[in-house]
């Protein structure tokens, strides 16, 4: 409004200060599937990377020789698509989704291009991670752009798209992961690395798409990009999971353990004290935690994150090298989980727009995934096939029970200019449960290797030197040499195999019982009828209404004085 003071208005982006009388445009269903149909393209990137290397990851290790180094190729990845997550929010909210979008899947494409010249299982885990920063972008602004669109009562219809999206690269991932690296050569290259080069056309077809269709208003904005944050969130984050991955090496207690460990939470003490100065700046404001909605939603995506990455780690090493199925086959047999997050999500997202209820969804899926982890814990290597199957529909559930619903539970809780915000900061806080939850699932998993296969191997009567040889982790460097051995041999390996994996299950299953009782305690507000960009510019016209009442006011009691 002409003549208010600056300080009278709060301070918002252009595009949030619309003319009198205008409004964001109200977009029909078939407009926000074409928008949608953008969005799910650059999210099925990142979606199907994270889960294509799943099945080819052996295959990939054992040609670079780094089995047990193998934690790094998906940890490099998680680390930075955690720590740019926030960025990317913040970013967005304050100059506007769509440049930093299509940036995010440039990002991606080159970190893919990276990853398909790979020479080494550490040079590997390098571009992973760079893949991991566009990745970051690419998961957390689709649902940001999808938030400013819709409203939160019907974004459970349209969200379940996505979650449609991650159950499909759940099963085409591992299928299409197994295929390739089942081919010792394709066109002159190791057939692993086109897992890496497929990337390149989905992804310039996305980049087409977006920048074509994606049209969303572009906003200015003066506020200072937190880089101090992301940098001390990076050195909080980093050495836990070196310790998390390392630790066993190392010593748990060793100089070198603590010392990581002392920098972790030097750097959380400066990351809190950073943030509170930067004010509405800051890559997380520390404002927003003040509610309870999102502080114990943000702490119950840690938990789900790593109960969730923990087990879709885990579960493909099961098929492959405990049950001995093919990678093609170990990703076909993915397939259950996809139709539990496939029908539970679309039955969630109608539930929601339905009822405006979300919090039976979560905490019936936090259930349903602690049970089902649980479940696998007791697999082993005569178990039938039909039991592993079920149990992956079991969790399948739970996830599309409680992806979407957490997320929606925390946009709506917070105000419509928090959008990017509130969309990173689920997805930073899942992120980086699923970067401890796999670091710590493959830590357990190898530290108990050796000594689970020597006691099979004790217990079975095989001499000594079987003892010895697998005195080591190491010595399964390459897996592929177990088919080699002698039956009995073969027998203790494996047994060993099942009881460390059962373990990893178990651990990752009991941190789902924290999440399930945060969800229990979570609020439920009511769901909003209005989009971002509405609300937003309602609340924009409700400010300019009370600032022009303020001056008003002062005007009038200038007059009478």
């Amino acid at each position: 409004m002409t003549g208010i003071p600056s300080h009278d208005v709060e301070a918002r982006p252009v595009e949030d200060r619309p003319a009198e009388g205008e409004g964001p445009p109200v977009l029909t269903h078939r407009q926000i599937l074409v928008i949608l149909s953008g969005l799910l393209l650059g999210m099925f990137l990142a979606a199907l990377d994270q889960t294509v290397v799943s099945t080819a990851i052996r295959t990939i290790a054992d040609n670079l020789d780094g089995q047990t180094a193998q934690a790094w190729v998906t940890t490099a990845y998680l680390i930075t698509s955690t720590i740019s997550t926030p960025l990317y929010g913040k970013l967005s909210d304050s100059y506007g989704r769509k440049p930093f979008y299509l940036a995010a899947i440039v990002i991606f494409l080159v970190g893919s291009m990276l990853c398909g010249a790979a020479q080494s299982i550490y040079e590997l885990a390098a571009y992973r991670a760079i893949q991991g920063v566009g990745a970051g972008g690419l998961m957390s602004l689709a649902i940001a752009i999808l938030g400013d669109l819709v409203s939160a009562r019907e974004r459970g219809r349209y969200q379940g798209w996505f979650l449609a999206v991650f159950g499909i690269s759940s099963v085409l991932g591992p299928v299409l992961g197994g295929a390739l690296a089942g081919q010792e050569a394709l066109l002159g290259v190791d057939g692993w690395r086109w897992i890496f080069y497929l990337n390149v056309p989905l992804g310039l077809l996305a980049l087409f798409v977006v920048s074509r269709r994606l049209n969303l208003p572009r906003r200015q904005s003066d506020v200072r990009i937190d880089f101090g944050g992301a940098a001390l969130l990076a050195t909080t984050v980093v050495p836990l999971l070196l310790v998390a991955e390392r630790g066993r090496e190392w010593g748990w207690a060793s100089p070198l353990a603590l010392g990581l460990l002392g920098v972790s939470v030097a750097s959380l003490v400066g990351f809190v004290a950073w943030e509170r100065r930067m004010g509405a700046a800051a890559i997380l404001p520390l404002r927003v935690f003040s509610s309870s909605v999102v502080s114990r939603t943000s702490v119950t995506s840690v938990f789900v994150g790593a109960g969730m990455f923990g087990g879709l780690i885990l579960m493909p090493l099961y098929l492959q090298i405990v049950r001995g199925a093919s990678p093609t086959a170990a990703g076909l047999q993915l397939t259950p989980l996809m139709l539990g997050i496939l029908v539970t999500s679309m039955v969630s997202g109608r539930f929601m727009s339905k009822t405006g209820r979300y919090k039976v969804l979560p905490v019936t899926g936090t259930a349903l995934m602690c049970t089902a982890l649980l479940l696998m814990s007791t697999l082993g290597v005569e178990t039938p096939l039909w039991m592993p199957l079920a149990y992956m529909l079991l969790m399948g559930a739970g996830l599309g029970l409680s992806m979407q619903t957490l997320m929606v539970s925390v946009q709506n809780a917070l105000p419509a200019k928090d959008m990017g915000v509130a969309t990173s900061s689920v997805t930073f806080f899942r992120s980086l449960g699923g970067t401890f939850g796999v670091a710590i699932s493959l830590a357990v998993l190898f530290a108990s290797l050796a000594g689970n296969i020597q006691d099979r191997a004790r217990a079975a009567g095989l001499p000594q030197a079987v003892l010895d040889r697998f005195g080591e982790a190491s010595a399964l460097d390459d897996t592929s040499i177990i088919a080699t051995l002698p039956a009995a041999v073969r027998s203790a390996v494996l047994e060993g195999f099942a009881d460390s994996m059962s373990t990893a299950f178990l651990l990752v299953g009991l941190l789902l019982v924290p999440a399930f009782v945060l969800t229990v305690r979570v609020k439920e507000i009511p769901l909003r009828t209005q989009g971002g960009l509405a609300a937003a510019h309602a609340d924009a016209r409700t400010a300019d209404t009370a600032a022009g009442a303020r001056l008003s006011a002062t005007r009038s009691e200038t007059a009478v004085l």
